[in-house]
């Protein structure tokens, strides 16, 4: 039986900080009122509610009624991508509305972007990145057309890390918009960056943006959405009694909101000093791994760049199949993964690694290992000398890997 276990896949998921546990508790038990209640334990959750909702717009320098609580960040970008089609139509008539998302979206973008091109004939422009997995600004123009409601590029890619530059395309976005005043709107999936990058609306220049609890050690099944201008850019989804501002109808999950609000607070006010620590133990991972296994390879921007997570990697590693290596590490205590968590079963290689290096070859051989706030130094020693291990044991004896100066048949 294996005795120890070490996490590192947090850009799938993160534990629930031990204080955000706290100021939830109370919400799950004395104070359990439905914030649409008028009674006093309705004002009790509306109180929170709102406090919740203050604290998450001061952070990203919003309104408050900018924000919009949803269930989860999939719910978010499905408000963000399905609702601006649904009211260029409905408001300014529309009929053959263009979406424009980058290669490397994650599956809650691109599947919605695809369904609605099946249920509604909207067209679908695809943004492609470089190997480093940015977008050019200047590509982007190019596909910029009168018929365009939405552009949807990530903030920070959740697989590479990738930084993409926002600004730029909003600038770009800027010049270009429509006779409607409106459109194309630019939303941004900032889940991954919250923790790591600043995310004032403003200066990032977005008119929506989807952030997530459950990534930023807050609890599972809530989401936020940005939305500026709640009148004019997008239409709920979700019908019934008009909640969060007729955006986003369903009686609002007062502790989890709460837990949110407290994590995001929390995730802030560390930032800083929090990027120096895991840029540190993702740099001396790397480090250890390519001493020992030459060949290995990482994909996306390079790690002394600014335009890269300071808490993800990930490793190519020749002559590999992720599946394998996945499972050998699991058996040793150690999670990692191959790419997204939500599509981590399917058996499809990462269509990231994929727009970015244009085969499966690369796609098939890498895994990502993504840091957080419970990882040590030590923690780093173990899994990189189990993950040494492993590639040498399943190294083909025909292809001689390289291992620590060696070759190893």
């Amino acid at each position: 039986m294996r005795s120890m276990r070490i996490y590192l896949d947090y850009a799938a998921t993160t534990p629930v900080d031990e204080s955000v546990k706290k100021v939830m508790e109370p919400f799950l038990s004395g104070l359990f009122g439905n914030a649409g209640s008028l009674h006093v334990y309705g004002q009790e959750a509306s109180s929170a509610l709102d406090l919740s909702r203050e604290k998450v717009a001061n952070l990203i320098g919003a309104g408050f009624r900018e924000i919009i609580f949803t269930g989860s960040a999939t719910e978010a970008n499905n408000l963000a991508i399905r609702g601006a089609v649904k009211k260029a139509g409905s408001k300014h008539g529309l009929s053959k509305p263009k979406i424009i998302i980058s290669a490397i979206e994650h599956e809650s973008v691109l599947e919605t972007a695809r369904d609605l091109a099946r249920e509604s004939g909207a067209e679908i422009a695809i943004l492609q990145v470089d190997k480093e997995g940015f977008v050019n600004p200047n590509e982007l123009e190019k596909l910029l057309d009168k018929n365009t409601v939405l552009v949807s590029v990530m903030y920070a890619n959740n697989e590479v890390g990738s930084v993409e530059p926002i600004k730029e395309i909003a600038a770009a976005i800027k010049k270009f918009k429509n006779e409607t005043g409106v459109y194309p709107l630019l939303h941004t999936d900032a889940v991954q960056a919250f923790q790591y990058l600043p995310c004032n609306v403003a200066d990032l220049g977005v008119d929506l943006m989807t952030i997530s609890s459950h990534k930023i050690y807050g609890p599972k099944g809530v989401g936020a959405l940005y939305v500026k201008n709640i009148s004019a850019g997008i239409d709920p989804i979700i019908t019934g009694g008009g909640q969060e501002f007729g955006l986003r109808s369903g009686t609002e999950n007062i502790a989890g909101i709460v837990g949110f609000a407290s994590a995001a607070e929390i995730a802030a006010g560390i930032r800083e000093k929090e990027n120096e620590r895991v840029e540190r133990l993702r740099n001396l991972f790397y480090e250890k791994i390519k001493s020992s296994l030459r060949e290995a390879e990482l994909n996306g921007p390079n790690l002394s760049s600014p335009g890269r997570l300071p808490n993800n990697l990930n490793i190519y590693f020749p002559r590999s199949k992720a599946d394998e290596l996945l499972i050998a590490c699991s058996t040793q205590g150690i999670a990692v993964s191959a790419g997204s968590a939500c599509q981590s079963r399917s058996s499809a290689p990462s269509h990231v690694l994929r727009a970015m290096y244009g085969n499966d070859e690369r796609a098939i051989g890498s895994l990502r290992i993504t840091f957080g706030r419970g990882t040590t130094g030590k923690e780093i020693d173990t899994a990189t000398g189990t993950i040494i291990k492993i590639i040498g044991e399943k190294s083909n004896p025909s292809t001689r890997f390289a291992i620590s100066g060696q070759t190893r048949t």
